[in-house]
């Protein structure tokens, strides 16, 4: 394989990470949010309650961090080219998805630790407390968890159009986009 076909071993990485993460993340994410406080320590009890809001909280700050190095990567290496090219249309959606999902997995785990600390819970990290930066603001941190809530949904719908994009390319146009992020060469 030619190198210019794939994004460096350590992107591929990264993205895989980061996609796993995000799922466990949004499957707590929902359930906390579907079920509520109350109704999750009534059906699984204070333990399992404690430890999904902190894994939810560790999978947050973990994608953060991923990010962060899935940033610094794509930036530092050269981004492999589309053969064959794809179509201005196909540019456009993928740019604009790439880049919203970006954007959303950076600005997601930070809305929720900024909602977590001004509610006055802590921020943790698996067993680390990590510091809150902003004080304690009732109101501010309903409106934060709202939106967090929000860019949530943002990412359900930008993960199923670049699921459904990769599956488009895998077994519509049969072409070798998905050789990109493939972790095996």
């Amino acid at each position: 394989m030619h190198e210019l076909d794939h994004y460096i071993y350590p992107h591929r990485v990264l993205h895989w990470l980061v996609a796993g993460a995000v799922l466990l993340g949004l499957a707590t994410g929902l359930t906390l949010g579907f079920l509520g406080y109350e109704r999750t320590l009534a059906l699984l009890g204070n333990t399992l309650t404690n430890l999904l809001y902190t894994s939810h909280k560790t999978l947050g700050i973990a994608v953060l961090l991923l990010m962060t190095l899935r940033i610094v990567t794509r930036l530092a290496f050269v981004v492999p080219d589309h053969d064959p090219p794809l179509s201005t249309f196909e540019r456009l959606v993928s740019t604009s998805v790439h880049h919203l999902l970006y954007a959303a997995l950076v600005v997601m785990p930070l809305l929720g630790w900024a909602a977590t600390a001004t509610g006055g819970f802590p921020v943790e990290f698996f067993q680390w407390h990590l510091p809150g930066l902003l004080g304690r603001h009732e109101a501010l941190s309903q409106t934060l968890f709202m939106w967090h809530e929000r860019v949530g949904w943002a990412l359900v719908v930008l993960i199923t159009l670049h699921v459904a994009g990769a599956l488009f390319h895998w077994r519509i146009k049969r072409d070798n986009v998905m050789k990109r992020m493939s972790l095996f060469d």
